[in-house]
């Protein structure tokens, strides 16, 4: 998987399949509370494996899409932290 640079929040890319649905509807169709569904498209919260399980099967794409943009947009996120200084473990004889 390539690392795209600043990739988007899953949740501004399901508000492209979404429409004009209103989000009390798509949370409904998701099976999943209205609050949950907005903090995903507001870019407040994580698309779960369960969650990307049913975001799919709703827009007919991959589960693994859904969580291959998430690990993109958190890894990305968290290189641009400051952190320690990892050292590497020794090389194996």
């Amino acid at each position: 998987m390539a690392t795209m640079y600043n990739p988007a929040h899953p949740g501004r890319i399901l508000r492209q399949y979404l429409g004009e649905m209103p989000v009390g509807q798509a949370a409904a169709r998701l099976r999943i509370a209205r609050t949950t569904l907005s903090r995903v498209l507001n870019g407040r919260a994580g698309i779960s494996a369960d969650m990307a399980l049913k975001v799919a099967e709703a827009t007919r794409t991959e589960a693994t899409l859904w969580m291959d943009l998430q690990t993109q947009y958190d890894l990305w996120h968290a290189s641009r932290r400051r952190r320690a200084r990892i050292r590497p473990f020794p090389k194996a004889a």
